[in-house]
């Protein structure tokens, strides 16, 4: 529905959980904005430019190798950049068998891996302060269907929406 109110900016809804391609050319203040009056609740909006989830994907973050049986790999795309980086790798929990494993971040975004678990929802809700900024946490596989809606977008695609409701 929020997409159809957004048609003015030629959006696309990437699966359920509030992840959108904006395919013309606008403002992030103007966007926000847009968003924030329509939307019936208080959320953190993350925006980043469509040009840098296609150097993300080029880039190939987690190789050619497919993830283990139960594994899935993840992107969390930081509101900012932080200020500091902690030490990475990093697993959790600290013992026994991991659960979240954050494998690298560059720039905006955490690359990582998960374990299907009913307590692997409390680890990935643990990113925003291990960084110290809001963060949205998609599947690979979404970033990629996001990809390939970027590619097929005029040359003059703005960017990607996420947005989560605050804590």
């Amino acid at each position: 529905m929020l997409a159809q109110q957004l048609k003015q900016f030629d959006v696309v809804n990437i699966g359920a959980a509030g992840t959108f391609v904006v395919g013309a050319p606008t403002s992030q203040t103007r966007l926000r904005a847009e968003l924030s009056r329509r939307l019936p609740f208080e959320t953190s909006i993350i925006i980043c430019k469509g040009q840098d989830l296609l150097d993300v994907a080029k880039c190939k973050p987690f190789g050619d190798e497919p993830a283990g049986s139960g594994v899935v790999r993840f992107v969390s795309v930081m509101a900012k950049r932080p200020s500091l980086v902690p030490s990475i790798p990093m697993s959790f929990p600290g013992q026994g068998k991991w659960l979240l494993r954050i494998l690298a971040a560059e720039k905006r975004f955490v690359f990582g891996q998960y374990r299907r678990h009913m307590k692997t929802i409390g680890f990935l809700g643990m990113i925003d302060g291990i960084f110290g900024v809001p963060v949205t946490t998609r599947n690979w596989n979404t970033i990629l269907a996001i990809v390939e809606v970027l590619k097929n977008l005029s040359s003059f695609a703005t960017g990607t929406i996420t947005r989560r409701a605050q804590r």
